[in-house]
């Protein structure tokens, strides 16, 4: 146990160690190098209560993980390395492996989806009685859903934004762009819910030629696209925590259906309220 380390704190600290990703013989070992200037390696063995055979793989992933450090002198000898400069620089590491590793399974997955895709039509034998509408409650699900179709957009996308709000960099980019395309875009907001880095995000839409009022209330959560496809959210009226559940959709009449009914608030926002700047 380190020096002036309780049995209580090294058991936390222990924990934590390995909330933050290092194995339980890794952390036992860092915590031991923490509390003396440097071990030999069979030393820390015992300090750490590692077995032996394990010792020399353990403190080899704690100097690879940027930990411990190698003090050659007669013998070789082990010493901690600052928390101040191991943590946030293991943490930067991970970040970035996490990333590439991430952009590397965007890159399978989208393959997988384009060859999955025809094997499930294939398999569901053509189009059944309701392919127009699908219920999904998964948040992610609905968000790839939502940023299919923002992609994919060509005259017009609508929006009733209402919280919970998504405030996702990605989906932002991906309303600009449709902007860019010449898409006219027109979100109608709940004024009463929006917080300042909200109203920011909502002006550089206006700047970039987005349409934005806003109004007291909305009957749900809607995006449209092209007047065919879209999705509508509703709130779980059953259940304690609030949830939402997404009808994705993709009918000509329903979509002019949630058309009209956008078109109602949007004259109504323009009588009742003053349009954000940019409108």
């Amino acid at each position: 146990m380190p020096r002036d380390l309780s049995e209580s704190d090294f058991q936390r600290f222990w924990r934590r160690l390995q909330q933050l990703g290092l194995n339980a013989y890794e952390s036992r070992s860092y915590l031991v190098l923490i509390g003396h200037p440097r071990f030999k390696a069979l030393e820390l063995a015992a300090r750490a209560q590692v077995p032996r055979q394990k010792i020399y793989e353990v403190l080899d992933a704690l100097v690879e993980k940027g930990f411990a450090q190698v003090v050659q002198e007669k013998t070789k000898l082990f010493s901690a390395v600052d928390p101040d400069l191991a943590i946030p620089s293991y943490i930067e590491r991970r970040s970035q492996q996490l990333a590439h590793e991430l952009s590397a399974q965007s890159r399978v997955g989208d393959s997988l989806v384009t060859d999955l895709k025809a094997a499930h039509s294939e398999g569901q034998g053509g189009r059944g009685t309701l392919d127009y509408l699908r219920i999904v409650s998964d948040s992610g699900q609905t968000a790839a859903q939502y940023r299919r179709l923002l992609r994919d957009v060509q005259e017009e996308y609508l929006e009733f934004s209402r919280p919970p709000y998504a405030v996702d960099p990605f989906d932002e980019q991906l309303v600009k762009r449709a902007r860019q395309r010449g898409v006219r875009c027109r979100l109608l907001v709940e004024a009463g819910t929006l917080d300042e880095p909200h109203r920011v995000r909502l002006a550089e839409y206006a700047a970039a030629g987005v349409e934005v009022r806003e109004t007291e209330l909305l009957p749900l959560k809607l995006a449209l696209f092209d007047g065919v496809q879209g999705l509508v959210a509703l709130l779980d009226p059953v259940l304690t925590k609030p949830s939402w559940t997404s009808i994705i959709f993709d009918h000509r009449g329903f979509g002019e259906a949630m058309k009209g009914l956008f078109e109602a608030h949007w004259r109504a926002a323009a009588a009742e309220t003053a349009p954000i700047p940019g409108d």
